[in-house]
């Protein structure tokens, strides 16, 4: 007998580069996972960064500039109101030192002055209030502390002073490097603070004095508190978002062509089973044809004490020539178009071919024929599927037992599927891992090429077939069927 196993072996597939041992498969699932958690945490971390210093400066910097326009609408709408002549400006009357009309009413001048003065003491949120003239002298202060007190050094203020123009600075703390002279404030400030120069300029154009304003910005504090959790919050939802899309997207990919590389595999498997179980069957058709002949040419001798073992050869070789057959059938490919075909006529005849050995074997057979939608299948094609699962549950059943054949739509698959139930004694679970590999058998003189058979053509019908069995208590194929268009 021909080593059918030992062939296979010597005639496997050989392994491609990613599976060679010493290589390590690419796994693109964990690489992806990695980089792109890095790469996606990097990005959410730089654009929250950058969202979070745009929101603070831009809040900060409109904070200045109302707090700007503030103080110049009141100037302009003091003298406005007043009876003093169009050709003073607010910085004229604070910076008493340029009044030079001895005329002007003193009294006018010191409730416009103290207006504007009172207006800026109780500006909202303020630590700290200087008016500084042209020689960097403090006239007024909401410290009287500062009052007379000539600023040395300060770039912000000088900057004010050349360029014509509002100039603001943002302190998170005070240290020795950034504290300025003049920064005695009445409160410490509990988070940062904020410093304006706002220039007043007199009717040439000119800076007639800078006014000072030192502010914590509370209600604007917990505004940015609120923007950053906001900013932070969306930027942790969107990035986690986006990295479980992805994920999501690169692991069924991931899925899907481990899939496509097993059924590669399994196609490459059948082709070189294909190749060999036709080189099998053709080298041995010959040989048993010339057994058989020359065996019933013996028999026809009658010589009465080697019939029966003339007899045994001819058994054998028809085995033999059943198992060619088989493996000839295994090996053909599969060009036939699938159609719509009624499945319950083909399942009665296949169950009339199977009448003999149901007798034998006293096995009941359990089905009622109900009418079904027609399925995308192959009629011969089929038969040979049904022919080969009802034999191999006959075979598990030796001593009796009970056939069942359930037809049902599987509402979550849209699959019609036929299961055929045997009461045979089962499979242990490493039969039932390998049940669909080739040449792999539990039948004593099996080839093994059955099921896989089997499985070939039902995938060529667009369909699907599973097993499940358990030791003593018998085994089920189930054929899942695709409905044809209309049905």
């Amino acid at each position: 007998m021909i080593n059918v196993t030992s062939y296979w072996t010597e005639s496997k597939i050989e392994p491609d580069s990613a599976t060679k041992p010493g290589t390590r498969p690419f796994n693109l699932l964990r690489w992806y996972s990695w980089l792109s958690l890095i790469l996606i945490t990097a990005v959410a971390l730089v654009l929250g960064a950058v969202s979070a210093h745009f929101v603070v400066n831009e809040s900060i910097e409109r904070d200045l500039m109302l707090s700007a326009q503030f103080v110049r609408a009141v100037a302009e709408a003091e003298i406005r109101h007043s009876v003093l002549p169009e050709t003073l400006t607010m910085g004229d009357l604070v910076d008493l030192r340029r009044l030079t009309d001895q005329d002007l009413p003193l009294e006018v001048v010191h409730d416009v002055r103290g207006e504007f003065l009172d207006h800026i003491t109780h500006l909202p949120d303020a630590l700290l209030a200087n008016i500084y003239a042209t020689d960097r002298r403090v006239i007024w202060s909401t410290n009287p502390d500062l009052i007379g007190h000539q600023s040395a050094a300060n770039g912000n203020l000088d900057e004010a002073f050349s360029s014509k123009g509002r100039v603001g600075s943002t302190y998170f703390h005070v240290s020795a490097e950034n504290h300025h002279e003049e920064q005695q404030f009445i409160r410490h400030p509990r988070t940062f603070f904020i410093e304006n120069y706002i220039p007043l300029l007199d009717l040439n154009g000119d800076v007639a004095i800078v006014v000072e304003i030192y502010k914590e910005p509370n209600d604007l504090v917990a505004r940015i508190k609120r923007g950053m959790w906001l900013i932070a919050s969306t930027t942790i939802i969107g990035a986690a978002t986006l990295y479980l899309g992805l994920f999501w997207i690169v692991r069924r990919a991931s899925l899907v062509l481990a899939y496509q590389q097993q059924k590669l595999v399994e196609n490459e498997t059948y082709v070189a089973m294909g190749e060999m179980s036709s080189a099998i069957a053709h080298s041995l058709r010959n040989p048993l044809a010339t057994i058989r002949s020359s065996a019933e040419l013996a028999l026809e001798l009658d010589q009465e004490p080697a019939k029966k073992n003339i007899n045994d050869i001819i058994n054998q070789v028809d085995r033999m020539s059943a198992w060619v057959r088989e493996l000839l059938q295994t090996s053909r490919p599969m060009s036939s178009r699938v159609r719509p075909v009624e499945l319950v006529p083909i399942i009665e005849d296949a169950l009339s071919a199977c009448q003999l050995q149901l007798q034998t074997f006293r096995i009941d057979v359990d089905f009622a024929p109900q009418e079904q939608p027609l399925v995308l299948a192959h009629r011969v094609l089929l038969s040979q599927v049904l022919n080969s699962v009802l034999s191999n549950a006959i075979e598990a059943m030796p001593h009796g037992g009970v056939l069942r054949l359930r037809m049902d739509i599987d509402t979550a698959t849209g699959k019609l599927v036929l299961s055929i139930s045997d009461t045979g004694n089962g499979m242990s679970n490493q039969q039932r891992t390998m049940a669909f590999k080739p040449f792999f058998t539990t039948k004593q003189g099996g080839l093994g090429v059955g099921l896989v058979t089997v499985k070939r053509i039902m995938e060529r019908f667009g369909g699907e077939v599973t097993l499940s069995s358990y030791e003593q208590r018998g085994t089920t194929i189930d054929l899942g069927f695709s409905l044809a268009q209309g049905s």
